[in-house]
């Protein structure tokens, strides 16, 4: 009986002490307002970032997007002037750190200094390892580490300099759990989690909260505007299909929200989605038996063959099944958001 209430007085202890540590370090701000603050959004032209900039408008910021395709964002400014008429766009290519610098003195002197930094553009490549090339990698890790490095020491002095200041890094589930078929884009996306959580930790004591997220499947219409490999079409059907699936996916809307939510509070990070979560958890008790089950799922994936290492979008890749009844939510988030020219 002894060491029972030994061993309860261990644990309540233990447990005392854990909610005192997170007492201690929970940044300031949880009731952080985005009425006033400018946002900057990189890929905000359509997809996520596109509904990002509609959440944040919602909640009274003024934004930034920026993108690489100047029609993209001609269409999102009209689409954002629905909530306000005070947008900025502005074309930039943020793998590339001269036209970042350039592009964020442009917000600075237009709007002002920025607050609130949404690191969100990305790009994905579907198919085999054998289909994949050293350009697919470097592309990767340009678009998802390298464009989010330059963008955060871009905004970092200044925020700095006032005190505070919010990073929101969106990775993917991909940057935390390493799936076949999307070797590249994983190896780019566990470089921005490492980067981000690292950097959280690094701005704490500036008053800088950064946060990590990595989203499961969301129904954003973005499929189309990804690119295939080798039996492309099948490819992109299984693809379409599984961020189409109700269960498995969820409403990008409601994404958003919960993204822009824990920007406010200032979370360390969050996984959107609840079969995703328990995804995270598992490889993270077991990254052995998750990695075995995934060799297992690869091997009713489209094998090598077809196009082999071109690319093909996936709206050039559509099949009966892409474009069946399993696939109509997906078909509608994209008109919605902005993935149809």
């Amino acid at each position: 009986m002894r060491a029972v209430r030994n061993t309860a007085f261990v644990l309540g202890v233990a447990a005392g002490g854990a909610l005192a540590l997170r007492a201690a370090f929970q940044p300031r701000g949880r009731n952080y307002s985005f009425e006033g603050k400018n946002v900057l959004i990189t890929g905000g032209s359509r997809g996520l970032g596109l509904i990002l900039a509609r959440e944040f408008f919602k909640q009274g910021a003024r934004i930034a997007i920026c993108a690489r395709n100047a029609a993209e964002l001609e269409r999102a400014r009209l689409d954002l002037r629905l909530w306000r008429d005070d947008v900025l766009t502005l074309p930039c290519d943020v793998t590339v750190k001269t036209e970042v610098d350039e592009m964020v003195v442009a917000v600075r002197e237009q709007l002002g200094p920025i607050d609130i930094l949404v690191n969100n553009a990305g790009v994905i490549a579907v198919g085999p390892m054998e289909t994949m090339s050293i350009e697919d990698y470097q592309e990767s890790m340009d678009t998802h580490f390298w464009a989010a490095l330059y963008t955060t020491l871009a905004v970092l002095p200044q925020m700095r300099e006032r005190g505070h200041g919010r990073i929101v890094n969106i990775s993917s589930i991909g940057g935390m759990v390493s799936v076949p078929h999307l070797l590249p884009y994983c190896a780019g996306e566990f470089a921005l989690t490492g980067f981000s959580e690292g950097l959280r930790a690094e701005l704490l004591k500036d008053n800088i909260c950064v946060t990590t997220v990595c989203p499961g499947l969301m129904r954003t219409g973005s499929a189309r505007n990804a690119e295939f490999k080798g039996k492309h079409r099948a490819e992109y059907a299984t693809f379409s299909v599984a961020g189409s699936l109700p269960i498995l996916s969820i409403d990008a809307d409601r994404a958003g929200r919960q993204i822009v939510a824990a920007c406010r509070r200032g979370a360390a990070g969050i996984v959107v989605s609840l079969p995703f979560k328990i995804a995270a958890r598992v490889h993270g008790l077991f990254p052995g038996t998750t990695a075995n089950l995934l060799g297992l799922v690869n091997r009713v994936l489209p094998e090598a063959g077809g196009i082999g290492t071109r690319r093909a979008p996936g709206r050039e890749s559509k099949s009966a099944i892409s474009e069946s009844f399993l696939t109509r939510l997906n078909r509608w988030a994209a008109q919605r958001n902005n993935e149809v020219a």
